[in-house]
């Protein structure tokens, strides 16, 4: 029993020292395989539940960075060209996770209804020391899936990118990768771009043109850091980037934009007696 719990916390140890795995993560996934450790205990495969004894480390307050208006005008200017660049305007824009962007299919989109719906991910894990793909006909949760306005700047990249995988299929003929034709992002030769290359990709573009380094995932914080300093409410923000619970909007996104707490201050100042 000594050893299961011990194996059970190197794991945790080993993927949040190399991996990068967050506290935040390895919490969720404790959850999941206690409830698995829990379930052989009741039916009598083992004696004890050895998730029972395991430390999990402490939850992470969240603290999110983004880009303001200028910093990601900057950003769009610089991306033009570059393979990361459908990727940045997705998240920008729409507020794509990553493994969403990636998931994006040509059924996708609706150039009739001029709509886009996320209902598709692909993530990426390490198993056994090699990369593995996996594709899901699901979102994270039954609130990510959405559809969202196709606006004509995105409606023009997409049929650009379109125009431009036909000419590399034809180009390339047999040597072209048949595996991924349903798939919106894909490279010269077909290939599906991993979700691996736009976490490394992002932060040297970054620093190449010597920007404020922040996360790919930062770019969704981003998006909706603008929509609220806009005036989109809330419960509008949580709709459009498909969040399950309006507490996981409120606590990430109410504390980025300043200038509204200023105006708020400035409005409460107007009937202050001097």
């Amino acid at each position: 029993m000594g050893m299961q719990v011990k194996h059970i916390q190197d794991y945790y140890t080993y993927e949040m020292k190399h991996n990068g795995m967050s506290a935040n993560t390895v919490i969720h996934r404790h959850a999941n395989i206690r409830k698995a450790l829990q379930y052989a205990y009741k039916t009598g495969l083992i004696n004890s539940n050895p998730a029972d004894c395991v430390q999990r480390p402490r939850k992470e307050k969240f603290q999110a960075s983004f880009y303001n208006e200028k910093e990601l005008e900057q950003l769009f200017k610089v991306v033009k060209g570059d393979p990361v660049e459908f990727a940045v305007i997705v998240a920008a824009f729409y507020g794509l996770r990553r493994s969403e962007v990636i998931g994006l299919k040509w059924d996708a989109i609706d150039f009739e209804h001029k709509t886009i719906t996320i209902r598709h991910t692909v993530t990426q894990f390490t198993k056994d020391g090699k990369s593995v793909i996996v594709e899901k006909d699901r979102t994270k949760t039954k609130s990510s899936y959405r559809t969202l306005p196709l606006v004509p700047p995105f409606e023009e990249l997409l049929l650009r990118m379109k125009a431009q995988q036909k000419m590399n299929r034809k180009l390339c003929g047999r040597s072209y990768c048949k595996k991924y034709l349903d798939y919106i992002y894909v490279n010269e030769i077909g290939e599906l771009v991993k979700p691996g290359y736009l976490t490394q990709h992002f932060p040297n573009l970054l620093e190449k043109n010597n920007m404020r380094r922040i996360r790919f995932h930062d770019l969704r914080h981003s998006c909706a850091s603008l929509l609220y300093a806009n005036g989109v409410s809330l419960k509008e923000i949580q709709e459009w980037l498909g969040h399950s619970d309006i507490s996981t909007t409120s606590n990430i996104y109410t504390h980025l934009n300043f200038d509204s707490k200023v105006a708020s201050a400035n409005a409460i100042l107007g009937i202050y007696p001097a």
